[in-house]
């Protein structure tokens, strides 16, 4: 087995996708360093999936949460979070805090040496010296990437979860999603065979492309992307889908798909990308928002997810909706990044055997 550790820079950034993932992981298969979804088949997804909701069960008692709280209140996590986010930040925050680690974090560079004219790739070296782990967001693309082979050649190797990276990935994003998705779907025959309608940005939604990716793990999913023209999703992510056998489909149409979806994940305009003052106020996205008369279109069994943070695509009132899930994928996401956070460290043969003698 490859590691990260055995190339050049330019060697690893020429791997296929594949190589790379083998070589962020440790041998049992789960990874080390967490930077794209494709670094997740169906096994680590189950297992994680698993140990989430085992956490979730452990977490309810107070020997449970002793028990939690002392796997890793030796180790340390860096949250370092460059580029604005609430939800994602305190989810690895209190995921953290569930395990026990104790916590440092920067969220603004400002206030940090980068002010002073410190590189970021200096700045994160620097924090591998008083960290056992560094969560990283960042809307600089590849930086996550570049810092896991970077640290991975110190003497001190430390994991790097990237928590959202320019406009390409959002790892931890799409495994609450997924899930989100299995939990929905346990009692109904699992998550295969599903029609998943993604709407909105997807030019340059990363949760859609992280997502979408994680899917291809199960058998039978058609990928819907529905967006209007200047956001439609990238090629790379249909060549990708079509190279895993999965079925896809391509519209503008997001009316005549509501009707066939288990599950419609809605985004927001992505605005905080344009190139140009008003760029995407110029694009007509009025066919693309939920209310309650789309909500009428969809099956009484169907699902609606939202990464948020939400602005208008989502109407306020379907939050009572029983199928509205987007609430449930915030928790989702604590315990998810919970089990991550564990399985980083390798501890989750010890959960299972806590939840199998007490539980």
């Amino acid at each position: 087995m490859k590691r990260i550790s055995d190339f050049s820079w330019q060697e690893y950034d020429a791997l296929p996708v594949a190589d790379k993932a083998e070589c962020l992981s440790r041998p049992d298969g789960m990874p080390f360093h967490t930077i794209f979804a494709q670094q997740f088949g169906r096994a680590s997804l189950d297992r994680l999936c698993d140990a989430a909701t085992k956490i979730r069960a452990i977490a309810k008692s107070r020997a449970g949460m002793e028990f939690l709280q002392g796997l890793l209140f030796h180790k340390r996590a860096m949250i370092y979070f460059t580029q604005p986010s609430s939800r994602t930040f305190l989810s690895f925050l209190s995921a953290c805090q569930i395990l026990g680690l104790r916590t440092g974090e920067v969220r603004d560079a400002s206030v940090s040496s980068e002010f002073k004219g410190e590189s970021r790739e200096d700045s994160i070296r620097t924090f591998s010296s008083y960290f056992d782990l560094i969560v990283m967001r960042t809307r600089e693309k590849g930086l996550a990437e570049r810092m896991a082979w970077a640290l991975s050649r110190s003497k001190r190797p430390v994991p790097i979860i990237n928590a959202g990276s320019g406009k390409d990935q959002h790892p931890t994003q799409a495994l609450l999603d997924v899930y989100t998705l299995q939990r929905s779907f346990e009692r109904r025959g699992g998550l295969r065979n599903r029609t998943i309608v993604y709407v909105g940005d997807l030019a340059r939604g990363r949760t859609v492309r992280s997502l979408s990716r994680l899917l291809a793990n199960y058998d039978g999913i058609r990928h819907v992307f529905v967006a209007p023209s200047p956001l439609r999703i990238g090629e790379d992510v249909l060549a990708d889908l079509r190279a895993a056998g999965q079925t896809v489909e391509v519209s503008e149409d997001m009316a005549a798909w509501l009707p066939e979806a288990d599950a419609v994940y809605m985004t927001r305009i992505q605005d905080e990308w344009d190139e140009t003052s008003g760029e995407s106020a110029r694009i007509d996205t009025s066919r693309f928002k939920i209310g309650l008369e789309q909500m009428r279109l969809m099956r009484a069994d169907a699902i609606l997810m939202h990464p948020l943070p939400r602005r208008d695509e989502i109407a306020p009132e379907v939050d009572d909706d029983p199928r509205a899930m987007y609430w449930r994928q915030v928790r989702n996401g604590m315990w998810i990044r919970a089990a991550l956070v564990a399985s980083t460290f390798d501890c989750l043969s010890r959960i299972d055997h806590w939840f199998r003698d007490n539980l």
